[in-house]
């Protein structure tokens, strides 16, 4: 394996034995023998779950990973057998570095010791000395913040209690390479922050992270790449904004759909060569580097052509994601001044329409629409729904075609940001998606000269210096 290499899976199958009846798990564990003593052909009394199907992937040194998928999609096997409290049942898979893991977290405490018994004991399992511990056992302590508990039995902690101390056990012993499963969401809102910071402080030092979790904001925040799963199966990895969209496709797709949605998606994962969205940046970054002034010297033209919105017909999205439609269709997505002008080029502070049509191919009950602004990188900015489940149009019937409008004032600093569009309504008297496109358009705010405000959104803020 490459020294660049941090984590390297190959053709990787996972098999559980699965009993019908509990007697049949005895029964396999005797007949079986009696059958080789006697020369019998024997039988098995379990069948075999493929929990793993030929997995493989690779991750560098000082990458973010994240694993996305169904429950049952085995992202949570795959991890444990590369920490390697699980066995494969063939393949292989190698790593290169120290490897601290947050999996169960606490599950591995004894609840006779006190926290302080259970840090060294833990700190020991991952692989540091007594001279270690003891150097980082203040920055345990005040990670984990549960005061003079550390001194007390873990069995009489809350299970909060018990999950911080074993997050801030895990996350101080200076990992080459770190596996979470689910645990960046323990504890308050105040020690989860403190648990982004470490683990984003661990990324700057340049250790490789790779992490399963179900929210779509933290993958795209985190990670470098993302990386899909289904059924046991990957399906492919790419950058996180094109795999979230592709796990909410899967996720949200009817049931007779789901293998063709699926079978689309590693198509179009395998067929794509270069990353759309990484090419889109580049050629964003290049036409706001021409239009904008800083490297030709145009600020004076800038100055003349700020506050004209207009629209530019080659800013096209090429990362569109359609669902399966399921009694609906959203067409003619567009962004309109208050004038009713069509524009994709936008000024900062003014407000504009995001409107689109949907067309109804079934008589539908409690209907509803949506919108969402996003970042290139595809962190969710914002968005509205036109009402509540509560206060929604009650029915809409066959044929009929409705257009919806959404106004916003643009508080973006300059940049560029794509638009989804969805719309909601009973099936089977569930609320579930009828249509959604994700990144069905996308808008550039026009760079301005000597703009004051930082970051993403403009908060209109004033200075004063006394």
């Amino acid at each position: 394996m490459s020294s660049k290499i941090a984590i390297e899976v190959k053709n990787v199958i996972k098999k559980f034995q699965v009993y019908d009846r509990p007697q049949n798990r005895l029964k396999q564990a005797i007949y079986p023998r009696f059958c080789t003593l006697l020369g019998l052909e024997s039988r098995a009394y379990y069948q075999d779950f493929p929990a793993l199907n030929n997995v493989s992937f690779t991750i560098k040194k000082g990458e973010t990973v994240g694993i996305v998928g169904r429950n049952g999609s085995g992202k949570s096997t795959i991890l444990q057998i590369i920490c390697g409290t699980l066995s494969q049942t063939s393949g292989t898979v190698t790593t290169n570095g120290r490897i601290a893991a947050l999996l169960e977290l606490g599950s591995g405490f004894n609840p006779e010791f006190t926290g302080r018994e259970n840090v060294y004991m833990n700190a020991a399992i991952l692989g540091l000395s007594r001279q270690e511990i003891d150097g980082r056992f203040s920055d345990i302590e005040a990670f984990a913040d549960i005061g003079d508990f550390i001194d007390q039995p873990v069995k009489t902690y809350s299970s909060g209690m018990m999950v911080r101390l074993a997050f801030a056990v895990s996350i101080n012993v200076e990992p080459e390479i770190l596996i979470v499963d689910e645990a960046l969401a323990v504890g308050d809102e105040l020690f989860q922050r403190k648990c982004y910071s470490r683990i984003e402080e661990i990324k700057k030092n340049g250790a490789t992270i790779l992490f399963v979790t179900h929210s779509a904001s933290t993958i795209i925040e985190l990670c470098d790449r993302a990386i899909l799963m289904d059924s046991g199966e990957c399906l492919g990895a790419a950058t996180p904004k094109r795999i979230i969209s592709c796990y909410q496709k899967l996720l949200y797709a009817a049931d007779e759909k789901k293998q063709y949605v699926r079978s689309s998606i590693v198509e179009s994962i395998k067929s794509e060569k270069n990353d759309s969205d990484l090419k889109l940046s580049t050629d964003v970054e290049h036409q706001e580097q021409e239009t904008g002034g800083k490297v030709k010297g145009k600020n004076e033209k800038l100055k003349e052509d700020y506050c004209k919105e207009y629209f530019d017909p080659n800013l096209k999205p090429t990362s569109t994601i359609a669902y399966e439609s399921n009694g609906a269709k959203i067409t003619n997505p567009r962004i309109t001044t208050i004038e009713g002008k069509e524009v994709n080029n936008l000024v900062r502070g003014r407000r504009y329409n995001f409107q689109y049509n949907v067309t109804f191919d079934s008589s539908i009950e409690n209907v509803r629409f949506g919108m969402l602004i996003k970042t290139l990188s595809g962190v969710e900015l914002g968005g509205a729904a036109s009402s509540t489940p509560n206060n929604c149009i009650e029915h809409i019937d066959i044929c009929e075609t409705k257009e919806i409008k959404f106004s916003f004032d643009c508080q973006l600093n300059p940049g560029v940001y794509f638009l989804n569009a969805g719309v909601m309504g009973h099936v089977d008297r569930a609320e579930t998606y009828l249509h959604r496109l994700i990144d069905i358009a996308m808008f550039r705010v026009i760079p301005e000269v000597e703009i004051l405000s930082t970051g993403i959104i403009d908060f209109q803020c004033t200075s004063e210096v006394n």
